[in-house]
């Protein structure tokens, strides 16, 4: 299965040339060298089966019934590009039309666009070669509405590190469906959870400075960076590079947020994990270095600043860990009520202090 196919460029003046950076992405991204061999004729019918299987746990587990059935499609690096491609698109089109606007006044507004969009694209096809799986809640369906039920899951990838490591492929893919189907259930199940997500990041957006030049240098920067060895997106991604005081507090609201939903993920993945998955602690170590590559709702949430520094993980995981020690594993319960109980950045390094306060 693919994902939708990217929508004709709009009249309107972007500042992105969207079609060259999924062209740009594309090519960086490569061919599936795995995609046509033997291996890949299960990926179909046992991510379908595993899906299932890991949103009953999820529920039972977590106690989050989601609205809806998930839906798996396995998709190539290329199907990957489009979707994620997409979904940027959508998030950030009021920004990127706003900077548009101002490169039409521009006499090398044309090549701004370009430059944009090809390093965009070299960005997003670095990170098609390492994405194993995806909950994206802004990809568009074949008619253009948003798809909240579809948890993407790269075949080649995956079957790459089986491969290299020799997991059980049915474990291992169990295991990935887990954590997918979990950050499916945080924005499905929970009513407020998505309004209030999309909400913030479009206060986030908004006062982001348009000036084209200052984008553009900014994804200059994070490719050079990409190419020194350094993540780029460790340090609030692009959004982080052109943040001002004005909207650093949103900032944070979000990475409070993404630390939570992540480190819950990961504490679901891992406790189910070691239940129902052959091989879990071995595919944990293998796969920590990974999760620069990984997230809620995939790449343009990182490219976006809306995932804190690569310790996230950790400090939402240890968060989880230290409340559910100190007041049970339902701990967590209050986080889903409402936005109100979500821990404040200090709360997370603080965790007596947030269950003093829900409490």
């Amino acid at each position: 299965m693919t994902a939708p196919a990217l929508a004709a460029s709009p009249a309107t003046a972007d500042a992105v040339d969207w079609a060259l950076a999924a062209h740009v992405a594309r090519r960086v991204a490569g061919r599936d060298a795995l995609a046509g061999s033997y291996l890949a004729a299960s990926l179909d019918d046992d991510f379908a089966e595993v899906t299932a299987q890991a949103e009953q746990l999820v529920a039972e587990h977590t106690g989050l019934r989601t609205v809806g059935t998930a839906r798996a499609a396995v998709v190539n690096r290329q199907g990957w590009v489009d979707a994620n491609v997409s979904s940027m698109r959508h998030l950030v089109g009021p920004l990127t039309e706003r900077m548009g606007a101002r490169m039409l006044k521009s006499p090398v507004g044309g090549v701004g666009r370009r430059v944009a969009a090809t390093e965009l694209g070299m960005l997003l096809g670095w990170f098609a070669q390492r994405v194993l799986g995806q909950y994206d809640l802004l990809v568009p369906d074949d008619d253009g509405n948003l798809d909240d039920d579809t948890v993407y899951y790269v075949g080649a990838n995956v079957l790459a590190l089986e491969k290299r490591f020799a997991f059980r492929p049915r474990d291992f893919r169990l295991w990935i469906a887990i954590h997918e189907v979990t950050h499916r259930a945080q924005f499905t199940a929970v009513p407020w959870m998505r309004d209030y997500f999309l909400g913030l990041v479009k206060q986030a957006l908004s006062t982001v400075d348009a000036d084209p030049r200052r984008v553009v240098r900014a994804i200059l920067r994070a490719v050079d960076e990409l190419r020194n060895g350094k993540n780029p997106l460790d340090e609030g991604g692009i959004v982080g590079l052109l943040a001002t005081d004005e909207h650093r507090g949103v900032l944070s609201q979000v990475q409070a947020l993404m630390s939570v939903l992540e480190g819950h993920g990961n504490r679901v993945m891992n406790e189910l994990g070691r239940v129902h998955v052959d091989g879990q602690a071995r595919m944990a170590n293998v796969l920590h270095a990974r999760r620069r590559t990984q997230g809620a709702s995939g790449l343009v949430h990182k490219l976006l600043g809306l995932e804190t520094k690569m310790r996230q993980y950790e400090v939402g995981e240890t968060f989880i860990e230290a409340i559910e020690r100190e007041a049970g594993s339902h701990a967590l319960d209050p986080v889903w009520r409402g936005p109100e109980n979500l821990p404040t950045l200090d709360e997370l390094a603080s965790p007596s202090t947030w269950l003093a306060r829900v409490a």
